[in-house]
């Protein structure tokens, strides 16, 4: 028992190991994912709590006033891929400031550059879907998690890697092996299964070394070349990166990109379908922003509504639930001290459900972020303004551009009766297929 009694002398309130090996894994396990833990262990023990992933400590934070006192000192690197990075076992990274914040600057090139240069394709691919529904019959069942996925793989692989994917079967192939890497990883390898189980993890590496064998080829193509059509990557390989470097950043952003978009245009339509007012409200921005004539990206900048709908999906839908940062100098919170080298996680999905900071947390309210004060709030949590990351900030200009073309023609409504049940992984999702129907606006 000396870890226990060492370790409690921390002095933060939380719970003691279950297991000696696995610590609290089994809690977790038990509880049905990271983020309902989280949320029990909050509600027990407050706003700072602690627990073991193994034999190693780990602190959570779990209310906005907490997580700007840890936010501001340690703003280099980006919490969401620090915790992928430890989760695909990268080593680069974890450099110092003026690395990082170089990196982070070629990040938001990049994705400036690839929404940009790649536009009307995006455009297209919007309005392919929308023609593909418009050509149902009004009272069919579309499976909207699918058609999501397929649209995610679609324009992100494009934009971010190039024209090796305007080619279906390669997206096919990306997405049956980025699939693969997801659900390990989306659960963030947290039962322990994957090592138990050698078929899977077999599995799971092949995968991912065909998306790095895949990327490794792209890479090389794109090097040296003058290339008018911008893509992500583009940036990275020629920022001052070494190859590794440049293909962990690749798939990092490849990955999570393709899921965050997927998720963000299923969960902003879901709740779309449920609230006629919020949908006749974004029509209406849409119509008067852009009339009869085309969708350009100047334009876009004034759907200032759609903004609100985007980040209210996010936070009503706990999209990104929990991020997490190494402390890499002892700390201090509050009171307590958080000693160097621990994990210390931001449980996102409980702040953004604490009624002291969201007045009626449950309901979905885009008219909350007309307030700049709750901007500022969500802009410190990383989800927009300077510290949103970069899959997001893709993420957002995507779904943007497809619920224009989307809203504008057709009214997107819910299938009676049906209740979507949330999975909570890296990513939250509906655990079932979310399935909606349309009619011709």
């Amino acid at each position: 028992f000396f870890f226990k009694a060492s370790r409690q002398a921390a002095g933060i309130p939380g719970i003691t190991p279950t297991d000696e090996k696995d610590g609290n894994l089994p809690d977790i396990v038990n509880s049905g994912s990271l983020h309902e833990f989280l949320v029990n262990l909050h509600e027990r023990y407050g706003p700072v709590v602690s627990f073991w992933f193994g034999r190693r400590p780990v602190v959570s934070l779990g209310t906005v006033n907490v997580l700007k006192q840890h936010i501001n000192p340690n703003k280099t690197l980006d919490p969401f891929e620090t915790m992928l990075k430890s989760l695909l076992r990268y080593q680069s990274g974890g450099g110092n400031v003026s690395e990082n914040y170089t990196r982070k600057k070629l990040h938001e090139n990049g994705v400036t550059d690839s929404l940009q240069s790649n536009f009307a394709l995006l455009l297209k691919l919007s309005e392919e879907l929308l023609n593909k529904w418009l050509s149902y019959p009004e009272s069919q069942h579309i499976p909207l998690c699918q058609h999501m996925l397929g649209f995610a793989m679609k324009s992100v692989t494009q934009m971010v890697m190039g024209s090796t994917f305007e080619d279906d079967q390669e997206v096919i192939r990306f997405q049956k092996n980025h699939g693969t890497v997801w659900s390990e990883i989306g659960k963030g390898f947290l039962d322990g299964s994957l090592d138990k189980s050698t078929t899977r993890k077999k599995q799971y590496e092949d995968a991912l070394m065909q998306l790095e064998s895949i990327l490794k080829k792209i890479i090389k193509e794109r090097k040296g070349k003058n290339i008018s059509q911008r893509i992500f990557i583009d940036s990275l390989v020629q920022g001052n990166l070494n190859d590794q470097q440049i293909l962990e950043d690749s798939i990092i952003f490849s990955l999570a990109s393709c899921i965050i978009t997927a998720k963000l245009c299923t969960w902003a339509i879901c709740f779309l379908t449920t609230s006629e007012e919020v949908q006749k409200k974004l029509y209406e921005e849409i119509d008067q922003v852009f009339g009869k004539g085309p969708i350009t990206p100047e334009k876009m900048e004034q759907l200032r509504y759609c903004r609100q709908v985007l980040c209210e999906t996010v936070r009503t839908a706990k999209l990104t639930p929990v991020s997490a940062r190494l402390q890499d100098i002892e700390g201090k919170i509050d009171k307590f001290i958080i000693p160097r080298e621990t994990l210390v996680l931001y449980a996102l999905g409980v702040v953004l459900q604490d009624p002291s900071t969201w007045p009626s947390p449950y309901k979905f309210d885009p008219d909350r972020f007309n307030d700049e004060s709750v901007m500022n709030t969500f802009s410190l949590l990383g989800f927009s303004g300077t510290q949103e990351c970069p899959e997001t900030r893709f993420a957002y200009m995507v779904t943007t551009v497809l619920l224009s073309v989307l809203v504008r023609r057709l009214h997107l409504l819910p299938v009676e009766g049906q209740v979507i049940e949330t999975k909570y992984e890296l990513v939250t999702s509906s655990k079932e297929e979310a399935w909606i129907t349309v009619s011709k606006r």
